[in-house]
């Protein structure tokens, strides 16, 4: 089942859910059309976690570190559809769709603070048989690789982070409206799509492509019952005995370019980059480029 046990009705507890069948269908939809768009998955299973059953991808099957990537909020697996070809070729590559996110995943315990979302990823790594990971994150999702570096740094080999939101400095007042409009359901879509177009430095986003569809389909037929992203502080990045590669979007909405960097810097085996043309979009602008330093990163 590429659904498992799915939130339809709002719930009791604070998780995730799809308003009605309504919203769930038309979501469904979108999802499996956006699937069928990335490469064939070698392998597609459920893991069974504390927070609830959590989809899992793997993509290719070769003999170096394995991959494990970690979507941006209103996100999941499609969102990598541009990268997924370079990154397979060596490794074999993991997508999990996180709990409490519009995917295929389905959250069944509140989430509470980053222990949490570091045991709902370890306990997936534990199900699917991985040990010594490279994390893969973009936006939120480096928050969370973020977090498993400084709560569980035995799971990891390294991590790279893609423009990781709320991780080295605050967000921006733009970026706080995208993430409270994305939690607005009555919103206009005409409004939606114009704060979807600030991720990737235009006035508009569009639906033209299968992964812009399925964020636009996330934004309004799901609620989001996630807690607050608390910011690591300096004295855990500092702590962090992960090797990390950090690749700074400059003209990302996220956040202020320059700060996020100098504070990147404070992890010890930190390798930090600014990409000056690159927006908060920067894993679909960049496929190729995230894909040969990630093998140079991880030789």
């Amino acid at each position: 089942m590429l659904f498992p046990d799915p939130n339809i009705g709002k719930p009791r507890e604070k998780v995730g859910y799809f308003p009605s069948r309504r919203h769930f269908d038309r979501f469904a939809a979108t999802y499996t059309d956006a699937m069928a768009q990335l490469p064939e998955p070698d392998h597609t299973t459920s893991v069974t976690t504390s927070f609830g059953p959590v989809r899992a991808y793997r993509f290719g099957a070769g003999a170096g570190t394995p991959l494990v990537l970690l979507s941006g909020r209103q996100a999941s697996t499609p969102m990598w559809r541009n990268n997924l070809p370079g990154l397979m070729v060596d490794r074999p590559v993991w997508s999990l769709d996180s709990v409490g996110e519009p995917g295929a995943s389905s959250q069944q315990r509140p989430l509470t603070g980053p222990d949490d979302q570091v045991q709902w990823i370890v306990e997936t790594l534990q199900g699917l048989g991985l040990r010594q990971v490279h994390l893969l994150g973009v936006s939120i999702g480096g928050w969370l690789a973020v977090q498993v570096a400084v709560r569980r740094p035995e799971w990891l080999v390294a991590t790279t982070l893609l423009d990781p939101a709320n991780t080295f400095a605050p967000l921006s007042w733009k970026m706080i409206a995208v993430s409270l409009g994305s939690a607005v359901p009555v919103l206009p879509m005409s409004i939606r799509h114009r704060l979807l177009g600030w991720i990737s430095g235009s006035a508009r986003s569009s639906e033209t492509t299968p992964e812009g569809r399925l964020i636009s389909s996330a934004m309004r037929d799901f609620t989001i019952a996630q807690p607050v992203p608390h910011r690591p502080t300096l004295a855990e990045l500092e702590g962090v005995r992960v090797p990390v590669l950090a690749l700074i979007a400059g003209g990302s909405i996220v956040h202020d370019a320059r700060r996020a960097a100098e504070n990147a810097q404070r992890i010890p085996q930190a390798h930090v980059e600014v990409w000056p043309r690159a927006s908060h979009a920067i894993n679909g602008e960049y496929p190729d480029d995230i894909a040969r330093r990630i093998a140079e990163f991880a030789h």
